[in-house]
């Protein structure tokens, strides 16, 4: 067991931040002998002082530590008086002066977040998404006149997404590993092994402190600039435009590849050409005639709506509350008075953020509410979408209501009268919740195997609608709802799914019908019978997926052991063949579902239609954009750039021996479950399912004595089989 000193600290700053390493450290045995944050804001005391008064640390509140330059010498000698070996500053947005920070044995150090000597200054976090840099991280430095020009005791680095905001990389990156990092550097110190690396001038940057008034939106740039711009001050100070004379702030921006979409067109100031205001959001072009998207707005009064709803804005009437939505909404006042004490009464024209709140309320009025109500979705964006109490109430009731769903998804069909029945299949690429057409527009014949006749032109595929597929499945594993919902919720999902199959398996079993040949009564009793019994299965499982613990050591005074926790492991491609079209997607899809990934499933080129019908079902089911994507098309084409996608976590491929050995070598890195035809005999063996089997007998050995009234009886019953 590795023998640990410990130090005594004086923690300088603030935040939740500053609070989780004032905690970890003090988990890890070393002792706080003072923590020196800024004075209570609106009545409420600062994440750090309430953890350090209520351990009993001294806690000392100072507006600022030097006037003019010059320290205040009651404020340096309230400091000295704690004694402490070593200074640490996790997040500190005062001036600290040289004789404080100098003060301890150790000296002090700092956290700050890029990677030094790139982006000194205030706004570095800001700075690395505004110049487009790949990379993000953080340095622990000791602690200079304030210039981040000090030695390096250690740094970190990550990857920076294409659509990553500032809060994206704090939340995701800085700031989990910025407080293990802050931890390891006084570990360091305490045991004399903490290195002091000059920075190096090369490569060295300083950049100005990012405020509104210069966060203004220059529109003479290429549309990847604009995008840095936009999350660059997302959501802090936050990047504007002048529209209609008005200020707006945008938010959630991303890259829009294909084509200009159908909107309505709407005047920026500034810009050479007008955004449109689409169903997705607002689409912006840069000055390379390349697209950005944003999705939501903000107005000067501080008021913000989804981007799409901006012609719309204002013309919604309030909706009168029931008896039971009026106990909720007493229920939420209740909380708001909880979170903002310095305000004496919650009404309804009160401003969460106005009245002194800030992002670590929202989380936690968001969790409090999810406790009284748990089957109600609620994320942090929809506080800012409603910042005053009453908008707040009405936006809670028309969620619960059901009220405030997205727009109803628009489906292209094909109609055919067959079977006694009117089928309506959908024909185009299901990409992030919406069907749409291949990006080059192209098309293929799904054909009715039983008279050759054209049953409907598919989308095919391409490579690029692979692209964004992943894209949209990764974006809703990593950032979506379906990431962050519970396991039950997901199970209930996965009920709703396969009740909405069960529901129409008429005219699932007709669809497989026409399109694979499949016989209807073998359809309808297998083919969907028992893909809505997988459905079944599997969403049982989603809340009893379950890792182990490990006894290591029985000795007093602690009991030790190790656990394993199983976790999704991302986007999932799947590949399936076309003799039990529905089966192979339920079989596949549905484990993959329940473990809480996501997927892009790809039908066999000849057999699209129900797997295009199950991904209109899953959206009426209710499952979030991205979190299912089929891709109709050509496996040499679409198979082979999933199998080669970086982005794929795991491949499932049901088809040929040949095509799997070619699948197995390119993805030696990559998981992958491969099943091929394999051969068997037996009568039952050839004919179930028209022979279309995975384990179908190829051939049948007879005695030459019996051949001829064999065959006889094979035509017979192929006679009977058939499909009238």
């Amino acid at each position: 067991i590795p023998f640990h000193l410990f130090t005594e600290c004086a923690l300088i700053g603030q935040s939740l931040f500053g609070q989780e390493v004032y905690s970890n450290l003090r988990k890890e045995g070393h002792k706080i002998v003072g923590v020196f944050t800024v004075p209570d804001k609106n009545g409420q005391a600062d994440p750090l002082a309430l953890s350090a008064e209520k351990d009993g640390t001294p806690v000392f509140k100072f507006s600022r530590w030097r006037v003019k330059g010059k320290s205040i010498q009651e404020v340096v000698e309230a400091y000295r008086s704690v004694g402490a070996e070593l200074n640490v500053l996790p997040f500190c947005t005062q001036f600290i002066p040289m004789d404080v920070i100098d003060f301890p044995k150790h000296g002090s150090i700092i956290y700050h977040p890029s990677i030094l000597p790139r982006h000194r200054g205030a706004s570095a976090i800001n700075w690395t998404l505004i110049q487009g840099d790949k990379k993000a991280g953080f340095t622990v430095f000791w602690a200079d006149d304030g210039l981040d020009t000090g030695p390096i005791l250690l740094q970190q680095e990550c990857d920076i997404k294409p659509n990553d905001t500032v809060d994206d990389l704090y939340n995701r990156f800085l700031f989990p590993e910025g407080v293990k990092a802050m931890v390891e550097a006084v570990q360091l110190i305490a045991d004399g092994k903490a290195p002091q690396v000059p920075q190096p001038e090369e490569g060295a940057t300083y950049e100005g402190i990012q405020k509104k008034e210069n966060a203004q939106i220059s529109w003479d740039q290429p549309a990847a600039a604009l995008h840095n711009w936009i999350r660059g001050h997302d959501k802090v100070p936050g990047a504007w435009t002048i529209i209609n004379d008005q200020v707006v702030t945008f938010y959630g921006s991303s890259l829009f590849d294909g084509s200009v979409p159908s909107g309505q067109p709407l005047a920026i100031e500034g810009a050479t050409k007008p955004g449109l205001v689409t169903k997705n959001g607002l689409v912006l072009f840069g000055n390379d005639g390349k697209m950005l998207l944003v999705r939501n707005l903000q107005f000067e009064d501080g008021k913000m709506i989804p981007a799409s709803k901006y012609f719309a804005a204002g013309e919604t009437s309030a909706i009168e509350l029931t008896e039971e939505e009026k106990k909720m909404a007493e229920d939420i006042k209740s909380i708001w008075v909880g979170i903002l004490t310095n305000v004496p009464v919650i009404e309804d024209s009160t401003d969460f953020f106005k009245s002194g709140a800030s992002s670590m309320h929202v989380v936690r009025m968001i969790e409090e509410i999810k406790q009284k109500y748990s089957g109600l979705q609620l994320h942090n964006e929809d506080v800012y979408m409603a910042t005053k109490f009453a908008d707040f109430i009405q936006m809670l009731v028309r969620r619960l209501r059901g009220e405030d769903k997205e727009e109803e998804l628009i489906v292209d069909y094909v109609s055919k009268t067959v079977n006694n029945m009117t089928v309506k299949m959908p024909y185009q690429c299901f990409i992030n919740g919406q069907f749409m057409d291949a990006e080059d527009g192209k098309t293929y014949d799904t054909i009715n195997p039983t008279d050759g006749s054209i049953i409907a032109k598919v989308s095919y595929a391409s490579v690029e609608d692979v692209d964004k597929a992943v894209a949209a499945a990764k974006d809703a594993f990593e950032n979506g709802e379906w990431g962050k919902m519970n396991a039950r919720e997901r199970g209930r999902l996965m009920y709703r799914l396969a009740d909405l199959m069960e529901k129409q398996q008429e005219e699932l079993a007709t669809i497989e019908t026409i399109d694979s040949g499949a016989v209807y009564t073998l359809a309808l009793k297998t083919h969907v019978g028992m893909s809505v019994q997988t459905f079944r299965y599997f969403a049982g499982w989603c809340d009893k997926i379950q890792g182990s613990t490990i006894p290591i050591n029985h000795a007093r005074p602690n009991h030790n052991l190790t656990f394993t926790k199983k976790e999704p492991i991302g986007v999932c491609a799947i590949v399936i063949p076309w003799n039990y079209p529905l089966m192979m997607l339920a079989w596949k899809s549905a484990a993959c579902l329940a473990a809480g990934n996501t997927l892009v499933l790809k039908p066999a080129q000849v057999t699209p239609l129900t797997a295009l019908k199950f991904a209109e079902l899953s959206a009426e089911a209710g499952f979030p954009k991205g979190v299912i994507n089929i891709l109709p098309g050509s496996g040499g084409l679409v198979g082979q750039r999933l199998s080669e996608h970086p982005d794929i976590r795991k491949l499932g491929f049901t088809g040929s021996t040949p095509i799997g050995k070619q699948i197995m070598k390119r993805n030696k890195q990559k998981q992958v479950s491969a099943y091929c035809f394999l051969l068997t005999q037996g009568m039952g063996a050839v004919y179930f399912n028209k022979g279309e089997n995975c384990i179908a007998a190829g051939r049948l050995f007879v005695e030459e004595s019996i051949h001829d009234e064999f065959v006889k009886r094979v035509v017979r019953y192929l006679e009977g089989l058939c499909l009238k």
